[in-house]
């Protein structure tokens, strides 16, 4: 693997594309606004007009873009990857999208002889800017082989789930751990607060007990020093959310905390924090938000 074709720069492709280059592959890639992506231009990455010349003639085509109508665009549209890709070629969506969309981007991509394989990632920014993310992987086993290479530039836990879709449906369950335990974390906070607790000192002490987490060691700091920057959007968690809630009503399941801390990101959502980190819930409480 000497060149890929990479659609999307934001926050995480950025990070991923610069794993590539580390690696001394070359990486084609193609996003929407060319100014903000000048900086891994000048680390070496090809910036290209579109996405039609971006794949011309790539054998590995990766995308990671932010919401299901952005990978229907890009794969389905009239200029998308699928009536442009060259025969044979690998295309992995790693996007965080509806499974059922990426069920049809595999059907449609095996009509014209091209192999899909739909990948979506947990680990958040550091994780892409480390190479340490986890990886799951909906595809045929004999594409899910071929591609692993290209997977371990980008991670060090990479599953094979099953058919396409699988890997979606993966990150399903994933999110709805991971909204459960952000949640967990923002009320934890603010009841210590509330309680006249010194809330460094809480945070010292449960997070290296049973309640300790990811987002309990990457998240609550950063609400401590009122650092809301964004590692991944809070508008994409709830875009996340979504996908799940359709899924559980396509297959007929209850979701009642989900459902509950959805309708909680919402609101945050409405006073315009979508911008912002997953972490921002916590402005939810702390702001007591109606």
């Amino acid at each position: 693997m000497k060149r890929i074709a990479f659609i999307g720069a934001g926050i995480m492709g950025k990070n991923m594309i610069r794993n590539f280059l580390k690696k001394g592959i070359h990486v084609d890639f193609y996003s929407r606004t060319k100014e903000n992506a000048l900086d891994i231009i000048d680390e070496g990455a090809n910036w290209c007009d579109s996405i039609a010349e971006c794949i011309t003639n790539h054998d590995i085509i990766i995308s990671m873009v932010g919401f299901p109508s952005d990978v229907q665009e890009i794969y389905l549209g009239d200029s998308g990857i699928i009536l442009n890709a060259k025969e044979h070629a690998y295309l992995i969506d790693m996007t965080t999208t509806d499974p059922n969309l990426s069920i049809e981007i595999g059907k449609e991509a095996k009509k014209r002889n091209l192999h899909f394989l739909d990948a979506p990632v947990t680990g958040g920014d550091e994780s892409a800017k480390n190479g340490t993310l986890t990886i799951m992987v909906g595809s045929e086993s004999v594409d899910f082989e071929r591609c692993y290479p290209v997977f371990k530039c980008l991670g060090n836990i990479i599953i094979h789930e099953g058919p396409v879709g699988s890997g979606q449906k993966t990150k399903m369950a994933n999110q709805i751990a991971v909204a459960a335990n952000i949640a967990g974390v923002c009320e934890s906070l603010y009841f210590a607060q509330k309680s006249g607790l010194d809330v460094n000192k809480v945070l010292i002490t449960i997070s290296t007990g049973a309640a300790s987490s990811f987002q309990m060691d990457t998240l609550a700091p950063k609400i401590l020093d009122e650092d809301f920057e964004p590692g991944f959007f809070a508008k994409h968690l709830v875009k996340d959310m979504d996908i799940v809630h359709s899924e559980a009503k396509n297959i007929n399941i209850d979701l009642p905390i989900l459902e509950e801390i959805l309708n909680t990101y919402r609101k945050i959502l409405d006073e315009g924090y979508g911008d912002l980190g997953t972490q921002a819930l916590y402005k939810y409480y702390d702001k007591e938000i109606d």
